[in-house]
């Protein structure tokens, strides 16, 4: 692990901040690393409002797209709610098409398969709405790019709304509405909005016209809390503000498909992290282990036994999905020590059988273990599919691009992306792949990263610390936890390594005469730098650790040394 220490921003400001808001020189310096300055910057971060949600209509064709609608609504046509299979996709599909039922009866959902159709709009979804007589389609998430799909659309008579947050081509699709605020043409004022948050904005403005106000879409905001999260969009600006309300729905009202799938877990109050990684990925199973439609049938579901049945099969797929996404990544890793590749600058396997739902899980995997680019490939019709992955400051899709002789088709950004190639395209790209990023990427970038906010003391941590480092959240891209250094810890002599193959380390850390206690996932094989009360420094965020119905601070380590 590389620890990287953020330069210390201007002492000025922070004095200044500091007795602006009374709060210490953390506090304040921690503010000023994010951008915040100034007690009315403070205000809007600390207490997010609805009045700091930009107008709908300040977002380029939403006046047509919203006409559009509301002419449908007016001459009987039947509308269809089109998304993408992941959790930004089928939560847009849920908002959308349950705020439209509140309006209007002919509504239809549609998710691609995402083994039969592939990411985004596909021909077969045109079809369909073709043949069931559907004039509009309503595209969430994904068609910034599906320039001969909309043309296909409109041969047939069908219209297009697109709403997508990915950046555009050259051209634009021949829609009658594009919304999505990374077109050059766009002057929204917010510009890193997710698929469902564009849903949102277009909700947002279709209440307009019933008169409703912002307070009586709430209730969707646990879907756009949730799509923010897993979709690892910053959570700055009108996104913080979506996500700290979608909390606050999530703890208090949440749907009833949300009731049904946190019936079983044992926490209070739900916080981003619980969500990216307890809600997201039952969400997630279902396009990648059966159907997409699956999860849209869960969120969008009002009958609690009915949505207990639902949340029953999609834990059943989430749990498919585990035993896939393991067995698959055992294979991967025995696959790349078999072909003497592990002192390589890149990571790529294949084998014809692993399951194409979860090929990016294993990609994510494998460069927990060996930090660097990765993709992993199946068989997928007559192809070969592949998810790739990237490490911190290494742009992915620039490295494929420079592979494109040797690929059919790609897609996706700096840190994850999609591609196919002819299965006698893989060794040839494969070869070249290594050499692009060989000779492009910077070596320090093939060691882990943690990027540490700054030094601090044991005595320094208290509840009322804690308490305000609380109301930094939700966290995110652009709002990480906060990080702490501190050096010369010793332990006070109970350290231990606990979990399943003592894989985890337990210790209470002195210095001063404060001590507070330690747990250190993954960091088991560290024991040896803290036994025999040896000196030494970690970096660590601060939570809390709830034991016998007491509450105390914890360090949680990430690293030590």
């Amino acid at each position: 692990m590389r620890w990287t220490l953020q330069p210390k921003p201007d002492v000025s400001i922070i004095k200044k901040l500091s007795q602006a808001l009374n709060v210490d020189i953390i506090i304040a310096s921690l503010l000023v690393q994010r951008g915040i300055e100034t007690f009315d910057q403070a205000k809007k971060f600390f207490r997010p409002s609805f009045e700091d949600l930009h107008d709908p209509f300040l977002m380029k064709d939403m006046d047509f797209a919203v006409s559009r609608i509301e002419k449908a609504i007016t001459q009987g046509e039947n509308i269809m709610v089109y998304g993408d299979y992941d959790v930004d996709g089928t939560t847009s599909v849920a908002l959308v098409s349950s705020y439209l039922k509140t309006l209007y009866t002919q509504i239809a959902t549609y998710i691609p398969d995402r083994y039969d159709e592939g990411y985004g709009v596909s021909y077969k979804g045109i079809d369909y709405a073709h043949d069931n007589d559907i004039s509009l389609i309503i595209a969430l998430d994904c068609g910034i790019k599906a320039i001969e799909k909309v043309a296909y659309a409109k041969s047939k008579g069908i219209d297009f709304i697109i709403c997508d947050h990915h950046r555009p081509g050259d051209q634009l699709p021949d829609a009658v509405a594009v919304l999505d605020p990374k077109r050059e043409d766009c002057e929204y004022p917010y510009k890193e909005l997710c698929g469902c948050g564009v849903g949102f904005k277009l909700i947002q403005a279709l209440a307009v016209g019933q008169g409703q106000t912002i307070k009586d879409l709430v209730p969707y905001l646990d879907l756009v809390a949730t799509a923010i999260g897993a979709d690892i969009v910053p959570v700055t600006g009108e996104n913080r503000v979506l996500a700290y309300y979608g909390l606050q729905v999530i703890n208090t009202n949440p749907r009833i498909g949300f009731k049904a799938m946190i019936s079983n877990v044992n926490k209070e109050s739900l916080t981003i992290t619980d969500v990216v990684f307890i809600i997201a990925p039952r969400i997630n199973a279902a396009g990648r282990m059966k159907h997409g439609l699956h999860a849209v049938n869960l969120l969008t579901e009002e009958n609690m036994e009915t949505a207990l049945q639902y949340a029953a099969e999609i834990e059943l797929y989430n749990s498919e999905r585990k035993d896939a996404d393991k067995k698959i990544t055992e294979e991967a890793l025995t696959q790349i020590q078999s072909n003497r590749e592990e002192g390589k600058n890149t990571t790529v396997v294949y084998e014809e059988n692993w399951h194409k739902g979860v090929i990016g899980i294993v990609a994510s995997r494998l460069t927990e273990t060996y930090y660097r680019p990765t993709l992993v490939f199946t068989k997928s019709g007559e192809k070969l599919a592949a998810s790739a992955r990237s490490v911190k400051g290494f742009d992915v899709y620039s490295a494929l691009d420079a592979c494109s002789d040797h690929i059919e088709q790609f897609g996706g950004h700096k840190y994850a992306a999609g591609l196919t190639l002819l299965e006698e395209q893989y060794e040839s790209f494969k070869q070249k792949f290594e050499e692009v990023v060989s000779s492009t990427i910077d070596k320090k970038l093939l060691v882990p990263e943690i990027s540490v906010d700054m030094q601090i003391e044991l005595e320094q941590i208290t509840p009322k610390f804690y308490r305000i480092l609380k109301q930094f959240g939700p966290y995110g891209p652009g709002n990480m936890t906060p990080v702490f250094i501190t050096k010369e810890l010793k332990d006070t002599g109970y350290a231990k390594c606990v979990g399943a193959d003592e894989k985890h380390l337990k210790c209470r850390v002195e210095k001063n005469g404060k001590t507070i206690g330690c747990i250190g996932f993954n960091l088991g094989e560290k024991y040896n730098l803290i036994a025999k009360e040896q000196f030494f420094k970690a970096v660590y965020t601060i939570d809390e650790n709830e034991w016998n119905g007491e509450v105390s601070l914890q360090l949680k380590l990430k690293d030590i040394n």
